[in-house]
């Protein structure tokens, strides 16, 4: 019987409750020092169950200091993708076959597996891609949480089969039309798999996203290969902690297949791979359209379930209460540096209220520490690599030459290495470019309004529509925005953040416009429906 028991696991929400933030920390802190330990190693790629070795190595190392060597990882090639392909089509043979109850069981003990292994993952993550103990811990979180929530969904749709059927009709005919009388027919209308997805996961979110996507694909019977970020954004050991874990959890071999190396060989090859059904792909509207073109473009098919970046708003209206606006704005924009596909990086603000709510928000951008994340007293780490540091550093010359820069706009000398900058704050037109194009680094962009049609016509004026956000008390408002916004996910008066943070089984996390493909978001009851394909099979007696 279905569970149907779905909790989030809220696991710094708890400690806190209960008055043991310190033990949080001491268990954090523990994992860093034992992962430390085993910085430098060698690691394969796992193809049907089995170590792989490419010729060469990509050696990873971590943001924080631009330094440490994490790790030694394969530089695999298109020949590894295809290998890996060939295993996961012959493991999909029998993974489809498995009962969706023992698929739904597997995943619930895989949650458990990482519920015991948090802390160390959380460690891992703040190493690769320099995220403070909360959103590391946070986003594991949100990966235990997406296996639960599609074990139950799973369930509660019944592995998504279900049967009809036609009674005999009294009458006879020799003819055969479309409602003809006829003999009784049973009907079984199923969900199945499609065969073999390649995920390709980002960088910011090297656990939840992958997670998500993955057990997305392999719990509706399909199998996976999965290429973590593997270029100068490197997160190749949370995917490869990630194949450890669901290996411990029972997982069969070739179901997932971890193939590090570039995009242009192993990604690509997912792409063009005719055994190769669907790619479920997060990261930027460019990259994935370039893979939905050159699939179709060359008279092949594929699923594309992908997720495309953001350029999110939010408006703080007259009626706003400015704190809740001023803290909602800044973590939303400055978290984890900006580098999230639902930051928030523009803000329409009322001109009555403008002077008054930049006032409090520079002085709430100034309590922000930058510095190592690892470090508990630290909100903002460093953004993930040289690349992005010179984005960050055009953006603000640009600024300085068509706009007025209110607050941050320089590299930050934290003495640990990296690529350290402060949270910007610009007054820019809505119709400068840097309004409408995706940076990924922490720059917000204000520009004012008069009236309210203005601002939400300015917030809809881009490609994107991933996440939004409202500051009103307006009754009004509220409703105009609600039903005008372009965007898939919206906050309305939220404080903890104004565009970021969706919770599993509470909000659905999907873009409109260029930020999606298919209209339906991870954490939603429609998620899982993406990864199969209906057939109706009817028997006459």
């Amino acid at each position: 019987m279905p569970k149907n028991n779905f909790m989030n696991e809220f696991t710094y929400k708890k400690f806190l409750e209960a008055g043991r933030e310190g033990e949080f920390d001491a268990l954090f802190d523990k994992e860093v020092e034992d992962v430390k330990r085993e910085f430098g190693a060698k690691y394969p790629m796992m193809i049907g169950g089995k170590e792989v070795y490419a010729q060469d190595t990509l050696a990873e190392k971590s943001p924080i200091d631009g330094t440490t060597v994490i790790g030694y990882f394969q530089k695999g090639t298109r020949e590894n993708a295809k290998q890996a392909v060939s295993a996961a089509t012959e493991s999909f043979k029998t993974w489809r076959a498995t009962d969706y109850r023992e698929r739904a069981a597997l995943f619930r003990n895989a949650a458990e597996v990482f519920s015991k292994n948090k802390f160390r993952l959380a460690a891992v993550l703040s190493f690769e891609n320099a995220k403070s103990r909360y959103e590391s811990i946070g986003e594991v979180d949100e990966a235990i949480d997406f296996m639960r929530y599609y074990a139950d969904d799973l369930e509660a749709n019944k592995g998504y089969s279900r049967k009809t059927s036609l009674a005999e009709s009294s009458a006879k005919s020799q003819l055969g039309f479309q409602g003809a009388p006829s003999n009784a027919e049973k009907v079984v209308i199923s969900m199945k798999p499609y065969g073999v997805f390649g995920v390709i996961a980002p960088f910011n979110f090297p656990v939840s996203i992958s997670i998500g996507m993955s057990v997305g694909a392999m719990i509706t019977g399909n199998t996976v290969v999965f290429k973590p970020s593997s270029s100068d954004n490197m997160t190749m050991l949370t995917g490869y902690t990630l194949y450890k874990l669901l290996k411990e959890a029972g997982l069969p071999d070739g179901v997932f297949n971890y193939v590090t190396g570039p995009g242009s060989e192993v990604g690509d090859e997912l792409v063009v791979n005719r055994d190769v059904s669907g790619i479920v792909f997060t990261g930027s509207r460019d990259t994935g359209l370039k893979m939905i073109s050159k699939v179709f473009g060359a008279g092949s098919q594929k699923v594309f379930i992908v997720e495309m970046g953001g350029k999110n708003p939010a408006i703080v209206s007259k009626y706003a209460d400015v704190d809740t606006a001023v803290s909602g704005v800044a973590s939303a924009a400055f978290g984890f540096a900006g580098q999230k596909c639902s930051a928030l990086s523009r803000v329409y603000v009322h001109e009555s209220i403008k002077e008054l709510f930049l006032s409090k928000l520079i002085e709430k951008t100034r309590s922000f520490k930058i510095g190592d994340p690892l470090k508990k007293e630290n909100y903002i780490g460093p953004v993930i690599s040289e690349s992005a540091y010179k984005r960050y550093i055009e953006s603000v010359e640009r600024i300085k030459s068509s706009g007025r820069l209110l607050y941050g706009g320089n590299a930050v000398h934290t003495g640990t290495g990296g690529y350290y900058v402060e949270p910007t704050i610009a007054e820019l037109r809505h119709d400068h470019e840097l309004f409408h194009k995706e940076l990924f680094v922490p720059i917000l962009l204000v520009d004012s309004y008069k009236n309210f049609d203005d601002a939400l016509q300015k917030a809809n004026d881009v490609e994107f529509g991933l996440t939004s956000g409202l500051y009103s008390k307006s009754r009004k408002e509220i409703k105009e925005f609600s039903n005008s916004i372009q965007a898939g996910v919206v906050y309305i008066n939220r404080g903890i953040s104004a565009t970021t943070g969706a919770i599993v089984g509470l909000h659905t996390f999907v873009g409109w416009k260029g930020s999606g493909l298919t209209g339906k978001g991870t954490g939603s009851k429609f998620y899982l429906q993406q990864f199969m394909r209906e057939q109706s099979i009817s028997i006459t007696k």
